[in-house]
């Protein structure tokens, strides 16, 4: 009868070990632009929202928000994912009244006047595959100077008398977005 060393049963188990380790530890880096949440109303203390919008906040870095979101083109209104935002009660948005339901949220930005969309395609990555023939509801908004230079994008609500504004800034960009109740 032969005898077997230990050895090679030791270095089969001690390979096993090191390639677990290593593939166990395989995560990607983070995003360079984060994803945050806005919601309406805005307390955490508040557990039933009535607006939710997902969104990753890229940053200027020096650049200027027309170079990272061109005007009169679609943009994602963010970074990497198109922004997401869920109506958990109907809304009225400009003359349109808005189901409740989650949609994409693309913007237009323009020099004067932004366009707000809320289209009915979901989990899409950036613009690419906008489709018109899917919108929910378009509002064109005015475009106000920030009182301070947002360097992240940036989405905020705050409560009004017909329901609740959604404020998006970037840059000395800010445009305000009306939802009112239904």
């Amino acid at each position: 009868m032969k005898k077997r060393t230990l050895l090679p049963t030791l270095l089969f188990v001690f390979v096993m070990l090191i390639t677990f380790n290593v593939n166990a530890q395989d995560f990607p880096d983070l995003d360079k632009s984060s994803m945050d949440a806005a919601t309406y109303p805005g307390s955490y203390k508040i557990s039933n929202k009535q607006i939710k919008v997902i969104y990753s906040r890229p940053l200027l870095k020096g650049r200027t928000v027309s170079k990272l979101a061109p005007n009169d083109e679609v943009w994602r209104t963010g970074a990497n994912e198109a922004a997401e935002i869920t109506l958990y009660k109907s809304f009225k948005i400009g003359d349109k009244k808005i189901k409740a339901g989650t949609y994409s949220l693309f913007t237009i930005p323009g020099e004067k006047e932004w366009t707000v969309i809320l289209n009915s395609d979901i989990n899409v990555w950036g613009a690419y595959t906008y489709n018109p023939k899917n919108d929910v509801a378009r509002i064109k908004v005015p475009v106000k100077s920030a009182k301070l230079p947002l360097e992240a994008f940036s989405i905020v609500f705050e409560e009004s008398k017909t329901g609740a504004i959604m404020h998006l800034g970037w840059g000395e960009v800010v445009i305000s977005v009306p939802f009112e109740n239904n």
